[in-house]
Parts: structure tokens; C-alpha cells; sequence
């Protein structure tokens, strides 16, 4: 079944309003909360020195403009679609909502990939195994395959397991800072490391803080995928707004409380390039105290709930392009006893295992740092459609009050977006424009194919449903 923007009333019963405030507001901390900030913080230290906690306030302020962009669309159109429904209500182009929707689903397996990197990190520190390139890679794959398995399975969610996720997650980061608070307190951090500024020889300080803002803001996304909670949230329109900045508020504390008492009690020269920071400082302030050993832990659990979420993203997004008639019929294909859509996983895996592999010929290149980059890229690309749309969509008024956000804000957006994806501007490594590249081409490619099959069998175009609706109900 393929369901389109709006459908009659008596077609089937609407989502439950089971999510209040306070767990909704659970929702947005846990969805930012992840791999970004327990995988890259020594990587944006290595751009910017020790005023790491900049380009996280940065990526904090372009996240919470083009969360306002957000606020206006889901408190406009409280409908379960986010970014692709937004694009085809404002440009009403089936390629170009299509182009969106499968960026947001290659962004979910870049970002998969990134966690699979930090998560062989973790796994080997935190079972003494010897960080080689070949061990890490084969962690890092035996994950993903592992991800599919339980996939492949069937995952049930429920706001109640998001609440436990999002405290475990919440905890390793609170223990981080309140560990380093004790060597803080003790005298065995150095305060003058956080304002000193240190950039790459062949960087200038702009170009330095945009390559770091540009890694920072994977740690910053997650906000976007609230707004496909709006259906099942109880009056969307009034708490939204108030609960989704308070969210990202929330968390930009917590990350720049992070990034500078690692600076401060780590050299960040054991900082740059670590692809396991957090449990560096952790060791570092209290070396003989038990509970550094629970941080890898806690990071694993962390980044594997990352990767799991990504992956069932990008698949059920597959698996409802196709069912939907924009990519091949085969990718739709469900297993019969568990309901899941079998086809749509294999593929989001094994261009997974293609990226880990991928990525792990250059050891010097940590897997979370190019593929979190690239996530960021994908969805930055996205946040510019979405600021550019909340201003054509105004031309679209509707009968009830919702959120509306300071027309310069979305300019702003848009700007600061696109600023942070072109190339001579964002200072982004050159390989992460090849792996969105390559991804795009393949999605563009598949629906070439469909498209050419459909016009051969003699289909009305027309008649195909844009990408822009919720997935189709699957275990």
C-alpha cells in the first residue's frame, strides 16, 4: 500500500497522541545524543586546538535555525513525513522530492557506518583487544551483519525503551564531565588549553573552524527525525516549538561541557586523531577509578543504538520508495514469517560493509570521522531545501495557528548550510563528496530504471505516488 500526503479519513484509523512533553523532549535528547560526540571530539580538537567547544556551539546555532524552519513545516503540516513532504508540498517535483527522501536514507547508512567505526574502537578497548587495522575492520563489519541480523528479525520500538536509551546514553556523557570534574578540582587540568587556537599549517582560522563545525554538526543532527513523531504527539502545534529548543538546548550544553573538559584535562595532541576520546579523558582523570572501565561500554551501547535506529531508517525508506513506485520492485520484498522488509535491508547492508571497507584502506582516515562527515554533508544538503521551503510554504496558509519562524532565520539557514556543504567554503576532506556522490548516483540510477521500466510496461507516471509519505506499516 502506498500512502500518499493526505488520505480519507475512513482509509484507517489515525495514529495514537501517546507523547506529552516530557516524552518528547526524552525523543529529541536521545535521537541527538550518539556517536558524534563520544567518537569525533578528538577530531574537531585536531582542526581547531583547544577551543573545540566552538565549532559545537557553531554547529549548535545553524541546528537550531534550521530547527525553527522545522518547527513552522511540522506545526503547519503535523504529518509524519519530514523533510521529502516539505519538499514536494513546496516544489511539487517527483525527482526532486525523491532526490531528498533518499538523501535522508543515505545519510542513515553513512551514519550507520560511522558508528561502526567507533563501535570496533570501544569494543577493543574495552576488551583488551590489539588496535590493528584488520581487527578494527573486522569489528566494524561483524557489527553491521550483526545490526542486519536484528534487523532482519524485527525490532519493536516503544517511547518507553527510547526513555531507557536515552538515560544510558545521557549517563555516559554526565560521567565524563563529572569525572573530569574531579581532576578539574584536584589541580590536574590545565584551563589555558581551552582558549588556545591551533589550526592545521594549511588551513586558515575560517576555513579550520568550518572543516570542524562541518564534523561538529554530526553530533548536532537527529533533531530533524522528531517531526515524524508529530502524529503521535498530542497537540503538535503548541509543544513542539517549546520542547524541540529546549532539547537541542539541553544537549549543546552537554557537548560543549564535554569538549572542554576534555581539552582541559587532555593534551590535544592525545586528543587529535583519538577515535576514542571520551574514554582517553575518562582514564586520564581518574586512571584507578573503577567506573572509567564502564565508558567503552557505555559507548558501545551508545553507537549501536545509533546504528541500529539509521539502519531501520534507510531500509524502511528503501522499502517504501519501492513500494511506492520511484525505485525497483524487487527492494520491497518482505520475509514472510518475520514482516520485514528483507530486499531493503541486504541492500542498505552491504553498502554499509562497502563504505566500512571502503574507508579502512587509508588506516590514517578513522571510519567515524570521513563517514560522520559525510552524514553531515547528506543532511545539510537537506536542512537548505527544508530553510528554502518554510519560505515558499508561506504562500500556503492554513486554518489553524502553528509556530512561525523570523523570515531571516531561514535565509540565514539556508546560507549557513550551504556554506558548511560547498566545497571551497566547509574545508571538507574531497572523499566525502565522493562517497554522497556516489551514493546519490546510484539512488538516481535505480529510479532511471524504474522509471524507463514503467514507461516501457506502458504506466501512467502520474499515478506513481511521490516519496513523501510514512512508511508503510511492517514489523
Amino acid at each position: 500500500m502506498a500512502i500518499t500526503e493526505q488520505q480519507p479519513a475512513s482509509s484507517q484509523p489515525e495514529l495514537k497522541r501517546v507523547m506529552g512533553p516530557k516524552l518528547l523532549l526524552l525523543f529529541i535528547i536521545g535521537d541527538i545524543l550518539g556517536t558524534g560526540i563520544y567518537a569525533l571530539t578528538g577530531q574537531v580538537a585536531a582542526e581547531v586546538g583547544g577551543a573545540a567547544w566552538l565549532p559545537f556551539l557553531i554547529a549548535f546555532v545553524v541546528a537550531t535555525i534550521t530547527a525553527c524552519s522545522y518547527l513552522e513545516l511540522v506545526t503547519k503540516f503535523p504529518q509524519a513525513a519530514g523533510a521529502a513532504l516539505y519538499a514536494h508540498k513546496a516544489f511539487g517535483i517527483h525527482f526532486v522530492t525523491f532526490l531528498v527522501c533518499f538523501t535522508v536514507m543515505a545519510s542513515g547508512i553513512t551514519s550507520a557506518s560511522a558508528a561502526s567505526g567507533a563501535f570496533a574502537s570501544n569494543f577493543a578497548i574495552g576488551f583488551g583487544f590489539e588496535k590493528t587495522p584488520g581487527t578494527l575492520l573486522f569489528i566494524a563489519l561483524a557489527f553491521m551483519l550483526l545490526i542486519a541480523a536484528v534487523n532482519l528479525r524485527g525490532v519493536a520500538e516503544s517511547v518507553g525503551l527510547n526513555v531507557v536509551l536515552t538515560l544510558i546514553e545521557l549517563s555516559g556523557l554526565l560521567l565524563v564531565i563529572f569525572i573530569s570534574f574531579f581532576a578539574i578540582f584536584g589541580g590536574q587540568a590545565d584551563f589555558s588549553r581551552v582558549v588556545a587556537f591551533e589550526t592545521a599549517d594549511d588551513k586558515n582560522v575560517f576555513l579550520a573552524i568550518s572543516a570542524a563545525t562541518s564534523l561538529a554538526f554530526f553530533a548536532m543532527v537527529g533533531f530533524e527525525d522528531s517531526v515524524n513523531m508529530a502524529e503521535e504527539t498530542k497537540d503538535p502545534s503548541r509543544i513542539f516549538p517549546k520542547i524541540m529548543l529546549t532539547g537541542l538546548g539541553i544537549t549543546a550544553i552537554v557537548y560543549v561541557l564535554v569538549s572542554v573538559v576534555a581539552v582541559a584535562v587532555v593534551p590535544v595532541g592525545e586528543l587529535a586523531g583519538n577515535d576514542t576520546p571520551l574514554v582517553t579523558v575518562v582514564q586520564t582523570a581518574a586512571p584507578d577509578f573503577p567506573i572509567s572501565a564502564l565508558i567503552p561500554f557505555i559507548s558501545l551501547f551508545a553507537v549501536a543504538n545509533s546504528a541500529l535506529i539509521n539502519m531501520m531508517m534507510a531500509s524502511r525508506l528503501l522499502y517504501g520508495m519501492s513500494k511506492q513506485g520511484v525505485l525497483p520492485p524487487f527492494l520491497s520484498k518482505v520475509l514472510p514469517g518475520r514482516r520485514t522488509p528483507y530486499a531493503a535491508i541486504i541492500f542498505t547492508t552491504v553498502i554499509a560493509l562497502g563504505l566500512t571497507s571502503y574507508v579502512s584502506i587509508d588506516p590514517a582516515n578513522p571510519i567515524a570521522v570521513l563517514l560522520g562527515g559525510t552524514t553531515s554533508l547528506l543532511l545539510l544538503a537537506v536542512f537548505a531545501v527544508v530553510n528554502v521551503a518554510v519560505l515558499v510554504l508561506r504562500r500556503q496558509p492554513v486554518d489553524h495557528k502553528h509556530f512561525k519562524t523570523p523570515t531571516f532565520l531561514p535565509v540565514v539557514g539556508t546560507i549557513a548550510c550551504l556554506y558548511l556543504v560547498l566545497p571551497w567554503t566547509s574545508g571538507r576532506d574531497i572523499n566525502q563528496y565522493f562517497i554522497a556522490g556516489i551514493l546519490l548516483v546510484l539512488g538516481v540510477v535505480l529510479w532511471a530504471i524504474t522509471y524507463i521500466d514503467r514507461r516501457v510496461r506502458g504506466y501512467d507516471r502520474s499515478a506513481v505516488a511521490p516519496p513523501t509519505a510514512e512508511i508503510p506499516t511492517i514489523d
